[in-house]
């Protein structure tokens, strides 16, 4: 659609400026809900903008991995790496892309390190923070349509790229997975924000979103058209991942409503 936008004369990406808004709608979120809870706006900033720097480590390094046949290719060919900015064109082709579960997994990690390390009940603050996940991946998802990335499969109902940054995407109908996954997730952020003050299940609100989002993503793998993000056994990456988060949660809420239970 379109991949570029020049502002001040400076070229930049749709996806970073949709991006870039994402984050800055989060904050108000951040700053909205800790007004209302009566909660130093500064704990939850600081815990969003620790999770979304692991998030953002975290989706490059994943990214690498899944095309870790690229590595291995770099690796037979180190000799080849000649200078220093070589060497730095060959990290941003390993590096440069980034998958959502390599995000959202760093993300988590880095703020469940941050809150054990200030002594912060996590629980607590994942509860209040976890609708900014998906109201975050809104925005993301709109940034990936605009710049004709993470695309869907060959349609007659959808829109034709012709200016895509990947190249396989371009000058075919394509149907809009993009879209479809941000209105899913804005739905799921409009859900998650009501059930936030529900005290019987505030405190699993993650695991919630983690087993919703991962069968929504399970779904939308199918009409997916990138298919170079690598499989496992017959499934996308992102499937194999779905499917585990979802026996992991459900298995994690059985065993903590088994234990409440006995108690």
């Amino acid at each position: 659609m379109f991949p570029y936008v020049t502002i001040f004369n400076k070229t930049v990406t749709s996806y970073a400026i949709m991006t870039s808004i994402g984050i800055l709608v989060c904050l108000y979120y951040c700053i909205r809900v800790g007004k209302k809870q009566k909660i130093d706006d500064n704990i939850l900033i600081s815990i969003a903008l620790i999770g979304a720097l692991g998030a953002f480590i975290g989706m490059h390094l994943l990214y690498g991995l899944v095309n870790i046949n690229l590595i291995k290719i770099v690796i037979k060919n180190i000799d080849k790496i000649d200078s220093f900015s070589t060497f730095i064109n060959v990290i941003k082709l390993i590096f440069g892309g980034g998958v959502f579960y390599g995000g959202l997994f760093g993300g988590l990690l880095a703020a469940f390190i941050y809150c054990k390390k200030k002594k912060l009940d996590y629980k607590y603050y994942a509860s209040i923070l976890t609708p900014a996940i998906p109201l975050f991946h809104f925005f993301g998802r709109i940034g990936c349509f605009l710049s004709g990335c993470c695309y869907g499969i060959e349609s007659k109902f959808g829109f034709i790229f012709h200016h895509s940054l990947i190249e396989s995407a371009n000058e075919v109908r394509r149907f809009p997975i993009q879209l479809v996954e941000a209105l899913c997730n804005l739905i799921l952020f409009i859900v998650l924000y009501k059930l936030r003050n529900n005290k019987k299940i505030k405190d699993y609100l993650l695991n919630i979103y983690l087993i919703s989002y991962a069968l929504i993503r399970s779904i939308l793998e199918f009409f997916r058209g990138d298919s170079y993000r690598g499989f496992i056994w017959g499934l996308s990456t992102s499937q194999f991942i779905s499917i585990l988060l979802i026996i992991v949660n459900i298995g994690y809420l059985i065993l903590s409503y088994n234990k409440k239970k006995k108690a």
